[in-house]
C-alpha cells in the first residue's frame, strides 16, 4: 500500500499517510488531523482521489517547472491549514501521460478541485498563497451551496 511520510504540524511526530484511506489521517501520537498529502499517478489517481471522502486539491505539476516548485509549498500550506477537511494530492503530469491528457493540461501547474469524483473548479498558473486560498474557499463555498 501507497504512503507518505507527513510530520505533525502539532507535535512534530512523523507518520505514515496512506494514500487511500477510510477516514482522514490523524497523528498516532497526539491524535490532531494531519495534512493529508499524497502522490498519485495514471494506475491509482481514481482510487486516490475520486474515492477520497473529503474534497480533494489536485496539483498537476512537472518536476522541470519553475512556477510548480514555486506553488508547492503554498499549496502543503493551504492542506496543512484545512488538516482533516481537505487531501492534497500531486500528479507529475511526465510520470502521469494519461491523467494529463484527460483533464486536457495545456500549462503546469494546473489545479482541480475535485469532490467525489466531480472537478469543481479548475485554475491554471501559480499563485501566491493567499490567492489560492481564496479561489480553494470560493470552490468549495460554490460547490456545497449548489448540493444543499
Amino acid at each position: 500500500m501507497q504512503f507518505d511520510v507527513v510530520t505533525c504540524p502539532n507535535c512534530g511526530k512523523r507518520n505514515r499517510v496512506h494514500a487511500v484511506a477510510d477516514g482522514k489521517p490523524r497523528c498516532g501520537q497526539c491524535h490532531h488531523w494531519l495534512p493529508w498529502i499524497v502522490d498519485a499517478g495514471d494506475q491509482d489517481y481514481a482510487e486516490v482521489v475520486e474515492k477520497a471522502g473529503v474534497p480533494v486539491l489536485v496539483d498537476l505539476w512537472a518536476t522541470w517547472c519553475g512556477p510548480c516548485r514555486m506553488v508547492s509549498p503554498a499549496l502543503e500550506k493551504l492542506a496543512t491549514e484545512r488538516a482533516g477537511q481537505l487531501k492534497l494530492v500531486k500528479v507529475d503530469v511526465d510520470k502521469a501521460p494519461a491523467t494529463s491528457q484527460r483533464f486536457s493540461v495545456q500549462a503546469v501547474p494546473t489545479l482541480l478541485v475535485v469532490d467525489r469524483g466531480e472537478t469543481v473548479a479548475r485554475q491554471s498558473g501559480a499563485a501566491p498563497v493567499a490567492a489560492l486560498r481564496s479561489w480553494l474557499d470560493q470552490a468549495l463555498a460554490a460547490h456545497s451551496s449548489r448540493e444543499g
